[in-house]
């Protein structure tokens, strides 16, 4: 079982930064994709971005040129920094990632960090 767990959430003024972290943990044999998700009150959850394990990375449009993925493969950790936040960027943020416990293929969800962007 692989377990994730966000950090970094938290009440924020427009404009500001805030830095999500993500670390796995458990029986981890190798992890693919590593992503970070959002959903707002009342609406679905939406990608946000992603991040291969090779490196490679997705956006929503609505976070390019803001928002940065990362991940730390020795630590098991993706990251996400968000600068310019906007009130519309108010949301519980989950991180999601896949790959292998031993010969057992894995997806988890991490319990979400909410984030909120006052105007």
């Amino acid at each position: 079982q692989v377990q994730l767990v966000e950090s970094g959430g938290g009440l924020v003024q427009a404009g500001g930064s805030l830095r999500l972290s993500c670390a796995a943990s458990g029986s981890i044999f190798r992890i693919g994709s590593m992503g970070w998700y959002r959903q707002a009150p009342g609406k679905q959850r939406e990608l946000v971005a992603t991040i291969g394990s090779g490196g490679s990375k997705n956006y929503a449009d609505s976070v390019k040129g803001r928002f940065t993925i990362s991940r730390d493969n020795a630590k098991n950790t993706v990251y996400l920094e968000m600068s310019s936040l906007k009130p519309e960027d108010t949301a519980v943020y989950y991180c999601k990632a896949d790959g292998f416990s031993g010969s057992d293929y894995f997806l988890s969800w991490g319990q979400g960090t909410p984030v909120t962007v006052s105007s």
